[in-house]
């Protein structure tokens, strides 16, 4: 099951932040990122404006993992039942709603006291709105805020829950003393810390947990058999089974009607486009030297290759072969989403947004030919290499506005970028040949970006990060690296910085409080290029005009 966070319940909007002295060495290695530095919400929870945007990510989500059910976690509180009508539209699987209480003491205490809603009313409004729309059938209730009682459970399923969510008093029944430090690591049972000394003091055991969902089981039959009912899934929508208490407004009580009944849960249907379900293992490596046409439909195109292929190299099953696809056109969403190391997209054409999300050591070029190259055209839309941790992207034309934003691993050569570019960058490398927009560099706590110095000068986020002038090493890896443009794009730009003599016109971009080295943030980067692995000198013959044009 994956589940996507767009609400936290006592911190709704404002979870996510983790201070730069939580950033331990465990947590930075797990994030791609560099020990003591801030870090906001991973990816893809930050990258999440619309319903359009979440059903772009359902959709990625699913096609890389057909056998997940997808969930979205909201926040009880006023019209989010027309929020969780706009979710199941999205395709989602399972809807959660979390209430204002439960939690575990970690958030501003203005957040505890002040945010969200009882999940009550969350889950009344959330059940009565998707029955009106006849979404219900569509997939699963799930609640949670502090759930801790047998009379908690039935009430939830009376209001529509089909599921149930447990966190605090699962954290009590291992030891939890709810002494609300979390945020101090300072917990006195050693759950809630990173400090080993109060780690040690932990007692809790896996047997706690059973005995108490054994008990609180045992409970809710008692309460059911008292009700006249077999199962919860039989109180499901029945509201007369409710009474308002004596002087109460009867707020969660609605008119009775069959329709607040749930019909038998459907198997959600898959929805890919024809292109990318044509692309199974064994028909991409019988595709391998052939270019296909692709549209604006085919959306999270190499998505659904790469899960089949990791799946198959987790089952050690024959998975370890190099898969190459040629396309020509303009590719949808997401192309090459997730992709793994050992497939390679090539595309003769434009590609929309989320172009490489989540890249994963997958490689994708883009090209339109050398004068698109020489114009500048956009060839790659907004929000490119989203939250990637390895591989390698090379555009023979500009991206659009907040490229490379959490690139934590990845290599990008591109000709030029919208506003935003290398927003909140944690690691890898992005060279930028052509014209830079606005707030560039802003969060940036690791990785290298290279630039041309003319167009730094006036659009870098300078409270973030500094420019410095390259040294010969980084000469010789940037002069590798455009030749990998080079040879998977044609690339007059990159041919023509490659046959220049003399320094290269970039400089680099980098972190105020740089940690590590510069040969560090290369090394990974270094061990993806393929083609050609000598070391080239720092000035490299002179091409012929001939060549160039060729």
């Amino acid at each position: 099951e994956l589940e996507i966070k767009m609400a936290q319940g006592s911190k709704p909007g404002e979870g996510g932040q983790l201070p730069a002295k939580k950033v331990s060495e465990y947590i930075a290695r797990i994030r791609h990122a560099t020990p003591g530095t801030p870090l906001i919400s991973p990816p893809p929870h930050h990258d999440i404006y619309s319903i359009e945007d979440l059903a772009q990510l359902i959709h990625d989500l699913r096609a890389v993992n057909p056998r997940a059910r997808i969930g979205v976690k909201l926040v009880s509180g006023a019209g989010v039942g027309i929020i969780a009508a706009g979710v199941a539209k999205a395709g989602a699987d399972v809807i959660t709603i979390s209430g204002h209480n439960g939690g575990t003491g970690s958030s501003p205490l203005t957040s505890i006291k002040n945010t969200g809603l009882p999940w009550e009313i969350g889950l009344r409004e959330a059940h009565d709105t998707l029955v009106r729309a006849g979404l219900r059938s569509r997939l699963s209730l799930r609640v949670d805020g502090g759930l801790k009682f047998a009379r908690d459970i039935v009430l939830a399923a009376i209001l529509g829950a089909d599921e149930f969510g447990f966190g605090t008093a699962s954290l009590l029944a291992i030891g939890c003393v709810m002494a609300r430090q979390c945020h101090l690591n300072t917990c006195p049972v050693g759950i809630a810390t990173q400090d080993e000394k109060l780690r040690a003091k932990f007692q809790g055991k896996p047997e706690m947990v059973i005995a108490y969902f054994r008990y609180l089981g045992e409970e809710v039959r008692n309460r059911l058999a008292q009700l006249g009912v077999r199962s919860l899934s039989e109180l499901t929508g029945w509201y007369d089974r409710l009474s308002a208490r004596s002087g109460m407004d009867p707020l969660l009580i609605v008119p009775i009607s069959t329709s607040n009944r749930v019909a038998p849960q459907q198997e959600p249907a898959l929805h890919v486009g024809a292109l990318e379900e044509s692309l199974h293992f064994h028909t991409a490596l019988s595709l391998q030297n052939e270019s296909q046409p692709i549209q604006n439909s085919d959306r999270s195109v190499g998505a659904g290759l790469s899960g089949e292929l990791m799946r198959r190299r987790k089952n050690a099953l024959p998975g370890d072969v190099e898969i190459r696809q040629n396309f020509h056109g303009s590719a949808g969403q997401s192309f090459g989403a997730f992709l793994a190391e050992g497939v390679t997209l090539k595309l003769k054409g434009e590609a929309n947004d989320y172009v490489g999300k989540g890249l994963s050591g997958g490689t994708i070029s883009i090209t339109a030919g050398p004068a698109a190259s020489r114009r500048g055209d956009v060839l790659a839309g907004n929000t490119v290499l989203y939250g990637a941790t390895s591989g390698q992207l090379f555009v023979a034309g500009r991206g659009g506005e907040r490229f490379a934003v959490r690139n934590s691993g990845a290599l990008a050569v591109v000709e030029g970028v919208g506003q935003h570019g290398c927003e909140y960058m944690t690691g890898g490398v992005a060279i930028i040949l052509g014209p830079l927009g606005l707030n560039f560099g802003s969060g940036m706590t690791g990785g290298l970006a290279y630039v041309p110095r003319a167009e730094a000068e006036d659009v870098l986020h300078r409270d973030f990060v500094t420019l410095a002038d390259l040294d010969a090493s980084e000469e010789n890896w940037l002069r590798r690296a455009l030749e990998e443009h080079v040879h998977f794009t044609a690339s007059p730009r990159g041919a023509r910085l490659l046959s220049r003599r003399g320094a290269l016109p970039l400089v680099r971009v980098q972190p105020i409080h740089f940690q590590g080295t510069i040969e560090a943030t290369w090394s990974p980067i270094l061990t993806q290029f393929k083609h050609r692995l000598e070391i080239l000198p720092a000035v490299p013959a002179p091409i012929s005009q001939a060549a160039l044009h060729a």
